[in-house]
């Protein structure tokens, strides 16, 4: 499988409604909230690009950009 390299992690913030699910399930710690309760990508170099954000987003505000090697 070839590895993923992240190119962007783009999560809409007026989408964002801060129920914390995003960063709960990331394996890597990369998202947070802000001091306004929207996530953000506080260590976007540790993204792994599992997905597991966009996937269980239910606000569909994030979406991971991705290369394949």
């Amino acid at each position: 499988m070839p590895k993923k390299i992240l190119r962007e992690l783009h999560i809409k913030q007026d989408w964002c409604k801060g129920c914390r699910i995003c960063v709960h399930f990331c394996p890597k710690q990369v998202l947070a909230l802000d001091t306004y309760d929207k996530a953000y990508a506080a260590h976007p170099e540790q993204c792994n690009c599992c997905q597991l954000c966009e996937f269980r987003c239910p606000d569909l505000a994030i979406e991971v950009i991705f290369d394949a090697e």
